[in-house]
């Protein structure tokens, strides 16, 4: 990191679900514009503390948190450490997710049940938990998914679904929270180029010919655009959900 001033100095960041992909991608350029930023891992504990170092060795400041999504005490107990290790929260990147993929019909309700309990109530615990620190000019920035508005093949009905769910809560909480000064918006990627969604994986070419752009995204990409949301220049940005997809919905 450079010594000039970010756009995010000053402001506690917690990304959830740091350690890996798009998490860490958003965990690192929030750290490079400024932000002091604690992460979460459900089991990734090395790769978490990795994604600390990393931002440490730029000149920034992080700490890894281990919580799990379908565990309501773990959540809000990241909040916690977060306050308690940096003494505030301003900014809320719902980030942790994952799912289940097949045909409704053969997918065990344990299946369903886990992928509702980290997509759509892990993000409200963290949300309801968070407000309780968050003053005028915070920012929650929820993970959703391009599923929500696309879904070109059988087998991530339940996994949709829960996207959807969050792109309707973030139209719900924009209202519920433009009185306290606290923005909320849902970003969609597309496919991004990570360890559970190769660019060169066996999905790679179906996802690619439904896409305008001949690539995936990459994690920096998302990282960036969530770093605007999270900045000054995003305040007059909420309940959005905004795509960042190569064209996959054009």
């Amino acid at each position: 990191m450079n010594e000039t001033v970010g756009p995010l100095d000053g402001k506690v960041a917690l990304v959830t679900g740091g350690s890996r992909g798009i998490g860490a991608g958003i965990a690192k350029r929030l750290a490079a514009d400024g932000a002091t930023v604690a992460l979460t891992y459900a089991s990734s504990k090395d790769q978490a503390e990795q994604v600390a170092a990393d931002i440490a060795a730029a000149g920034g400041t992080a700490f890894a948190i281990h919580a799990d999504s379908t565990v309501e005490a773990d959540v809000i107990g990241s909040v916690t450490e977060t306050v308690s290790q940096f003494g505030r929260l301003d900014i809320l990147v719902n980030n942790a997710g994952g799912g289940s993929f097949a045909r409704i019909d053969e997918m065990p309700m344990a299946d369903i049940d886990r992928t509702l309990a980290v997509n759509v109530r892990a993000v409200i615990v963290a949300i309801r938990e968070s407000l309780k620190h968050m003053g005028e000019g915070s920012r929650i920035i929820n993970i959703g998914s391009i599923n929500a508005e696309r879904v070109p093949f059988p087998g991530i009905s339940i996994y949709a679904a829960s996207k959807g769910a969050i792109a309707g809560l973030t139209k719900g909480l924009a209202r519920e929270l433009a009185p306290k000064g606290i923005t909320i918006n849902n970003v969609q990627p597309g496919p991004v180029n990570t360890d559970s969604n190769s660019a060169d994986g066996p999905a790679a070419p179906l996802m690619l010919s439904a896409m305008a752009l001949d690539r995936f995204g990459d994690a920096s990409e998302i990282g960036a655009f969530v770093s605007f949301l999270a900045g000054p220049d995003g305040g007059f940005v909420t309940g959005a959900s905004l795509n960042i997809d190569g064209g996959y919905t054009s």
